[in-house]
């Protein structure tokens, strides 16, 4: 995707360098930073301080790490200390395991003084791997929007919901439930995006600035706006990312989205999901009972970042002093709320026989 007419991934090698460079997601959309990503304790602290943020993009992050892991020491004992370093860091995001294991899976048969030029290359690949994934869900969900289109009155836009950021931002580049809507806006079709806040981080104003930059017209709304939108005919269809969807089709994404599967359903909105196969965890079924609700910083939700009536960025407390803050990062919406899951492979039903009919070698291994 662009900025400013200029194309940018989220994360990139600088070949010059032999070092990682990433949009430093924590300033944005007041200020645009890159920074390198030269050691482990970088990495860590780039996935757990949400520096870099989103499923499939903490993946690749890993992926490279693993990438560095084996060019300071390629023997089996610091790869297996690397994955534990990184796996720790966010407990709830599969693609971050996926990567990891993916990582010495393929490392873990090869000679040492091969290992760190193989581990970069993997990384780049699993990178690659993201954008065309990306790019496929939009191909499938542009179907969908198409189909609403054809239906709306001559003129009227198509109102699609989001709640969090699963934006580009979020990915390598063109961002899961986002990529449909680039897609179908590049396409001439008429759209306005509602972009939830998505407290406590306030992700949505990511979505913001990217639907912004691309010329997509959009309104920030707060998360509690979006059941009466619904109510009254304002929203068209929901669409999300997922950090975990399991072989079920339950999907555990930023809290708040199962309030609005629940308002959607009520509603008769259709309600879908843009899910890159690494983000489904085969060996999980029940996503309520089973997946890791990760539990951040009470900071995040007691207090607020942003521009400054007086200038520049700053945090402000806007919470009773002494008021402690919950922080459930994630919710888990159950598969009877999830109309459609939009993947790379086509669109299912939000079921193990959806899913296993797009993916059937995946089902099989953990069978």
């Amino acid at each position: 995707m662009k900025i400013d007419g200029t194309h940018y991934r989220s994360l990139w090698w600088n070949h010059e360098k032999s070092v990682l460079e990433i949009i430093d997601q924590r300033w944005l959309p007041h200020d645009f930073r890159v920074i390198p990503v030269a050691t482990m304790q970088d990495y860590a602290d780039a996935i757990y301080e949400m520096r870099v943020r989103g499923a499939p993009l903490i993946g690749a992050t890993a992926a490279y790490g693993m990438a560095l892991a084996m060019a300071e020491d390629p023997s089996d004992a610091n790869m297996d200390a690397a994955w534990t370093f990184l796996e720790k860091t966010r407990p709830t995001a599969i693609n971050l395991r996926w990567a990891l294991d993916r990582c010495r899976a393929a490392l873990r048969p090869l000679a040492k003084g091969d290992r760190a030029a193989a581990a970069l290359a993997l990384a780049h690949e699993i990178a690659d791997e993201d954008v065309e994934i990306n790019r496929r869900i939009g191909e499938n969900g542009l179907a969908i929007i198409r189909e609403i289109a054809a239906k709306k009155p001559a003129g009227e836009p198509v109102r699609l919901l989001t709640h969090c950021n699963a934006g580009w931002l979020a990915t390598v580049d063109w961002g899961t439930a986002t990529s449909p809507m680039y897609q179908a806006h590049d396409a001439g079709i008429a759209l306005h995006v509602w972009v939830d806040e998505t407290r406590p981080r306030n992700q949505g104003t990511l979505t913001s600035w990217e639907l912004g930059k691309h010329g997509v017209p959009h309104t920030y709304i707060t998360d509690n706006a979006g059941g009466h939108l619904m109510q009254h005919g304002m929203v068209d269809m929901v669409i999300t990312g997922t950090d975990r969807t399991t072989r079920q089709g339950d999907v555990c994404n930023k809290i708040g989205t199962y309030l609005k599967a629940l308002a959607a359903k009520d509603n008769n909105v259709p309600f879908y999901v843009a899910l890159p196969s690494p983000t489904i965890d085969w060996t999980v079924s029940d996503g309520v009972a089973e997946i890791p609700i990760e539990e951040r910083n009470a900071r995040e939700v007691t207090h607020v970042q942003g521009v400054l009536d007086a200038g520049g960025i700053g945090t402000v407390q806007v919470t009773p002093e002494g008021t402690p803050g919950g922080n459930p990062a994630f919710d888990v919406t159950p598969n009877r709320l999830v109309t459609g899951l939009i993947t790379e492979r086509g669109v299912c039903d939000a079921s193990e026989e959806g899913l296993a009919g797009l993916f059937p070698e995946f089902a099989r291994a953990t069978e």
